[in-house]
């Protein structure tokens, strides 16, 4: 078993490929639903959340409004630094808890659907491989005014509030181009799907476990030897 990172930008269509890779079969935990878990009214992230930036976030109901807090985020790099280190360890830690569950299911490999991937994820060292989904920065900018209704400069805050896109494509193991049909965006899905199938970082993740085991078990043999010896 092996993990894969994937990522991308805003409205760059992360989302479509995860739902690709789903549809094909694997398992993708995704790290924006279990952050929308951690801040549920009663959960420590959400009292965090509401002890540092007042009750004006919430909705009449008590949940957050997550489209308020975004935009004081989005206008404020020191707010948006805080909050993610308020949620972040949390997403992670039941993200790695997820991992655990699902190793023993049999999976070969496991996607990790993280935005801020490169940014700000201890889980980085533990990925075999990295994906980004990227676009042109105009296909970006137009799929941000049509899906969200925002201005060209709104937009345009929103795209400049996150590491460039080229700098995650040039960090990544593998480019998922999303400017054209879906069509084509599924065949590229497809062959990364062949390629993790078929991947002998399955072999190379249970031969490192195999190999701790057998050291672990050889330690505790000489350990029992040695005190026998001794007494």
């Amino acid at each position: 078993m092996f993990l894969v990172g994937l990522t991308g930008g805003i409205a760059t269509g992360k989302s479509t490929v995860a739902r690709m890779l789903r549809d094909l079969g694997c398992a993708v935990l995704d790290a924006d639903q279990i952050a929308r878990d951690i801040v549920e009214p009663g959960q420590p992230a959400y009292r965090d959340i509401v002890a540092d930036f007042g009750t004006g976030i919430l909705k009449p109901d008590g949940t957050l409004n997550r489209e308020k807090l975004a935009d004081i985020i989005f206008s404020d790099p020191e707010k948006r630094h805080h909050l993610n280190s308020v949620t972040h360890k949390r997403i992670q830690l039941r993200m790695l808890k997820s991992v655990a569950m699902h190793l023993f299911c049999g999976y070969r490999f496991i996607v990790l659907d993280i935005p801020l991937l490169f940014e700000a994820s201890r889980l980085l060292p533990l990925l075999e491989e990295t994906t980004v989904v990227s676009c042109s920065s105009d296909c970006q900018i137009n799929r941000l005014l049509k899906r969200n209704n925002y201005t060209l400069e709104e937009a345009q805050l929103r795209i400049e509030s996150q590491m460039p896109l080229e700098e995650k494509v040039s960090l990544a193991t593998n480019v998922v181009d999303n400017s054209g049909t879906l069509e084509e965006t599924k065949d590229q899905v497809i062959r990364l799907f062949e390629k993790w199938q078929n991947s002998s970082a399955n072999l190379k993740f249970w031969g490192i476990l195999f190999i701790w085991v057998v050291s672990a078990g050889l330690s505790v043999v000489l350990l029992l030897y040695l005190l026998n010896f001794r007494y």
